[in-house]
């Protein structure tokens, strides 16, 4: 018995999405880390050359000891904070440190400013919520009070902020704020609500 050719190539896309899902995230994870790998890489070209590897180990453990510095010593705090100080109020060049500055430091760090996931309300009929992120409180607007509140896309590292009164907000309950952006970004199927 000869197979219909319609279900033959139905069976057959069938098949290639479902492949497709799973070499899917393995190959853009694998791309990304090659791409970091290969930029970074590419700063001595000469060296990573004779020696592959080496660039980026020194990049990370340089970072590293950076970072270690910065925190753990006097001096080496002072020297950092200058060279922060400087960066800050150089014409031009604020206006490009300064956010990459206070991102960086939102996601990673002692100043983590994503910490408090919360419900936000925003159709009343029908009722309808997002998951976002208390960025700021306390924000008087005609003697009422409201909240800023960052609200991530899905499938993106993009988001919008919104100043929204806090009565229609909600604390996120059984879910910790990493578990949050998971779920924000995965468009709610990476974490389980309880």
């Amino acid at each position: 018995m000869s197979q219909n050719p319609n279900n033959f190539v139905n069976q057959f896309l069938k098949y290639f999405l479902q492949g497709f899902v799973i070499i899917g995230p393995l190959g853009l994870t694998f791309f990304v880390i090659w791409y970091v790998f290969s930029s970074v890489e590419s700063l001595l070209p000469s060296v990573a050359m004779r020696f592959p590897g080496v660039v980026f180990v020194s990049t990370i453990f340089g970072t590293a000891i950076l970072g270690f510095l910065a925190s753990k010593f006097v001096f080496g705090r002072f020297i950092f904070e200058q060279i922060d100080h400087l960066l800050e109020h150089t014409f031009g060049v604020k206006h490009i440190y300064t956010p990459m500055k206070e991102i960086m430091e939102s996601f990673v760090g002692d100043k983590k400013k994503f910490n408090t996931p919360i419900w936000v309300k925003i159709s009343e009929n029908p009722e309808t919520w997002r998951i976002g992120f208390l960025t700021q409180k306390n924000i008087i607007i005609d003697d009422k009070n409201f909240v800023a509140v960052y609200l991530p896309h899905s499938y993106a590292i993009s988001g919008w902020v919104i100043v929204i009164e806090e009565e229609n907000t909600r604390k996120v309950k059984n879910m910790d704020a990493a578990a949050a952006m998971k779920f924000a970004v995965s468009g709610g199927i990476a974490s389980k609500i309880d």
